[in-house]
């Protein structure tokens, strides 16, 4: 099969370069003629899948998509059905049932009602195409889940194994081509049309079972990690007495102005709800503890968008981590940047044991670093630094800090704007629970195993794409 450009060119005079030369001869009219749809790196993955006599995508499956986006109202809180969004996908790679049930509901009645969403069942495949497009997943083992107008599903695949789509699409051959495809609109996305023309290389069935066998050991992993989370945090709710608790409905609290303002500033009548109260008193009942007696706190900078760049320093945003780990940012500081700010930069590396602690947007999520990272983070976030780690560990204290005891009091503290913002001042006065130094210990270990079988799983996974990109190189035919 013949590829958009002259090889023999592409090969001596190029070599080396970021540049490609393509013929106009050799462009679709009416299609992109952008130069970034040229990139050296995409027209090697084009010809290489080309030589290996690749499929479309659309011969593998049926493609849905949803037209209709319901409002918060009718999401989110009396819900029944998982609705799937582009965050859900980045996330996670094949969707469990324990990982559909956590994701934002949709009501029954109103799929029913409103025909415009579509369903995916298990085996079915989900591509993220508005926001942050060209992320595939696999619905593996729930039943039923609604498509969001910001995804894209594949419906009853055939002719390839479920595992092996999902590891080539996550791949760089895969992964490439799609966010090749992206249309800049107001912001970067997919059309049906453009997935549908993705190539796909079909190896042997013994090589795709060969691929299906360490996904589903990698699920094996994160399952048994996501059980030894659960378990630190019973632990951690019924040592402190909390494990059925359930906070008071009712939303009536009497004050007087001394016992509102005047103490705590606030004239917001959701700061004073009783549940709110009632959380904090459960926690004095036991040993506790103030955070700003526990930890020292270290603010970080925002440098100014000026400063970002596709390349260079990583930039860490609060949507880049949660409470298991830091993503790949889409932020970087720029190498002239680094190099006027060196010092201050270097003095805000976050080392190992620091807490991450975000104080804006999605507020309270804390991350414990297992290494010393040579990375910068946002202003929104929060560096903490346990004082006696002899009197209280830092595995306990992320746990601890992103447990419903605290994130009451993040909600209480944070409410009444539109943008959350938590004071560093509230901060320093969050309550925290704090127990026998042995089921510190305990929990501890069970964080320690649980992150240990997550990075497995994210090993084998990329293990799988590994062994794709591996399997699809060797069967070139030139060397670029």
């Amino acid at each position: 099969m013949s590829s958009p450009f002259d090889e023999q060119r592409y090969k001596g005079l190029l070599e080396g370069l970021e540049v490609s030369e393509v013929l106009f001869s050799k462009i679709d009219l009416g299609d992109r003629c952008d130069a970034e749809y040229f990139g050296k790196q995409d027209l090697q993955v084009e010809y290489i899948l080309k030589k290996n006599h690749s499929v479309e995508l659309r011969r593998l499956g049926t493609f849905v998509a949803s037209a209709f986006y319901p409002a918060a109202t009718q999401l989110y809180e009396f819900g029944d059905t998982p609705f799937i969004r582009c965050v859900d996908c980045i996330n996670y790679p094949l969707i469990t049932k324990k990982q559909a049930d956590s994701f934002e509901k949709i009501p029954k009645s109103f799929i029913e009602e409103n025909k415009g969403i579509n369903m995916l069942n298990k085996g079915d495949m989900v591509i993220t195409k508005v926001g942050t497009p060209s992320f595939a997943s696999l619905v593996f083992e729930h039943d039923e889940v609604a498509l969001s107008r910001t995804v894209l599903g594949i419906k009853r695949i055939q002719n390839i194994n479920p595992y092996y789509l999902l590891a080539f699409l996550r791949s760089k051959y895969g992964f490439s081509q799609l966010q090749r495809e992206r249309e800049l609109t107001i912001q970067y996305q997919l059309t049906l049309e453009r997935v549908k023309k993705t190539l796909v290389f079909i190896p042997s069935v013994e090589f795709q079972n060969k691929i299906q066998a360490i996904i589903e050991n990698y699920i094996y992993c994160l399952n048994q990690s996501q059980s030894l989370y659960r378990q630190a945090e019973e632990l951690l709710l019924e040592t402190i007495g909390l494990k059925d608790f359930q906070p008071t409905q009712e939303n009536k609290n009497i004050k007087s102005f001394s016992e509102s303002f005047l103490a705590t500033g606030r004239l917001d009548a959701e700061y004073y709800q009783p549940k709110y109260e009632e959380i904090i008193s459960k926690i004095q009942e036991r040993q506790y503890e103030e955070l700003g007696n526990m930890v020292t706190i270290q603010k970080s900078i925002e440098p100014g968008s000026d400063a970002y760049s596709d390349e260079g320093l990583p930039f860490i945003r609060v949507s880049d981590y949660n409470k298991f780990g830091i993503s790949t940012p889409d932020k970087y500081l720029s190498d002239n940047f680094c190099r006027e700010n060196d010092e201050l930069l270097k003095s805000l590396y976050p080392k190992k044991e620091t807490i991450l602690f975000s104080k804006d947007g999605s507020v309270g999520t804390a991350y414990m670093l297992h290494e010393d990272m040579q990375a910068v983070t946002s202003g929104a976030i929060l560096h903490l630094t346990v004082k006696d780690k002899s009197k209280v560990l830092p595995e306990y204290l992320t746990l601890a800090l992103n447990s419903e005891v605290v994130k009451q009091q993040a909600e209480r503290d944070a409410g009444g704007s539109i943008i959350l913002h938590w004071r560093i001042s509230e901060i320093e006065n969050v309550v925290v629970p704090i127990v026998d130094y042995g089921i510190q210990q305990q929990i501890a270990a069970l964080i320690e195993k649980s992150f240990y079988l997550r990075g497995e799983s994210k090993r084998l996974l990329d293990e799988a794409k590994d062994m794709v990109e591996k399997k699809i190189g060797r069967n070139k035919e030139i060397e670029f």
